[in-house]
């Protein structure tokens, strides 16, 4: 597929399309509500089905079910949608099975607004609903990287076996870019996917059962551990991060999706001024790559941490990547602002100047 102007929403869509998801299940919410309109529009056409739940409760409920045949599915929602599915994204993390959840965020706390923010960072990470459990979480600087994000998001859930959770805002949802989209294989459910629904598994020689409760400790205590071990290998295998300046820099900005973007052109116009700012922008945000705080140049003297969040949420795993050896500063706005580029200029120089 040659590059083509989209709208963020409808390229993760299409890209979900092309990754070989088959099945949607989802409700309206602003500002993500083109993903299901496209969604409903498309998915026919290539032998798929889109079903609208009663509610966001019903979708991920019916997310489990679509993923326990082996097929690829994914729901999508925006921030208080999200809550009110992490109940479901508990379970279906519990019966190991795999499924694709984006957020497009908004403004919070409660319905808060429609516009863009960043105030999901630890329902995201930290395990939005009750138990032992994690999600990948894939967060797109760009809509060429939210396009191949998402797919890969497809994978890495077949991979592991777990919801891949991909953190976007409504910035990235409603902007236009060109990109390009290209189909990526998905596996045929009856090869390899004997654990799920409506295959024979020959090596058992019975039918499969998919579970999200062992009410015996002596059975659920081992099945976490055997989850616990599935994430540890998620930590070691699929942080990711980019540098960009960071070689001879004495300030290191560190933000994530749309707000890298911002910091990206704000670093660009006060390196020209001699300033030597460079940035850490992490891709996963769970596992979070602190691999890339790790080993900065010894010329760094400190960090800015650049947020669409009123708390800066994603402090405390910086903090802890750095060992706490280096100070970290924070500015940005919320509630549906952003960072401006001069703002963040302007709080690399101040802190330069000390």
């Amino acid at each position: 597929m040659a590059r083509s102007l989209m709208k963020g929403t409808e390229a993760i869509a299409e890209a979900a399309i092309q990754a070989g998801c088959r099945y949607f299940f989802g409700y309206p919410i602003t500002p993500q509500n083109e993903i299901p309109e496209y969604m409903s529009a498309h998915l026919p056409k290539v032998g798929g089905m889109y079903v609208q739940g009663e509610s966001e409760v019903a979708s991920i409920n019916m997310v489990m079910g679509g993923a326990s045949t082996g097929y690829r599915v994914m729901t999508t929602s925006s921030s208080p949608g999200i809550s009110l599915m992490s109940e479901g994204i508990s379970y279906i993390a519990m019966a190991e099975l795999p499924c694709v959840i984006v957020n497009i965020s908004r403004g919070g706390p409660g319905l808060g607004n429609i516009l863009p923010a960043q105030a999901d960072y630890r329902q995201a990470t930290s395990g939005g609903g009750h138990g032992d459990y994690n999600l990948i979480v894939l967060a797109p600087g760009n809509l060429q990287e939210a396009v191949d994000l998402t797919q890969d998001a497809f994978d890495l859930s077949q991979k592991y076996r777990n919801p891949v959770l991909v953190l976007a805002d409504g910035f990235m949802g409603q902007m236009m870019e060109a990109v390009e989209i290209k189909p990526r294989k998905a596996e045929d459910p009856s090869v390899n996917a004997d654990w799920a629904l409506g295959w024979w598994n020959e090596r058992g020689g019975k039918h499969v059962t998919v579970y999200s409760m062992h009410l015996a400790p002596d059975k659920l205590e081992p099945h976490n551990t055997h989850l616990q071990e599935k994430y540890a290998r998620m930590r070691a295998n699929e942080a990711r991060f980019e540098h960009f300046m960071v070689d001879d820099a004495e300030l290191i900005v560190t933000a994530y999706g749309t707000t890298s973007r911002v910091c990206r052109s704000a670093i660009n116009n006060i390196r020209a001024e001699g300033y030597k700012v460079g940035m850490v922008r992490p891709i996963t945000l769970w596992p979070f790559p602190s691999a890339g705080y790790s080993n900065l140049p010894e010329s760094v003297k400190g960090i800015l941490d650049v947020e669409m969040s009123a708390s800066f949420q994603m402090v405390d795993d910086v903090r802890l990547s750095t060992l706490c050896d280096l100070p970290i500063s924070t500015t940005g706005r919320w509630g549906g602002y952003a960072p401006s580029v001069r703002q963040v200029e302007e709080a690399c120089k101040e802190l330069l100047k000390k």
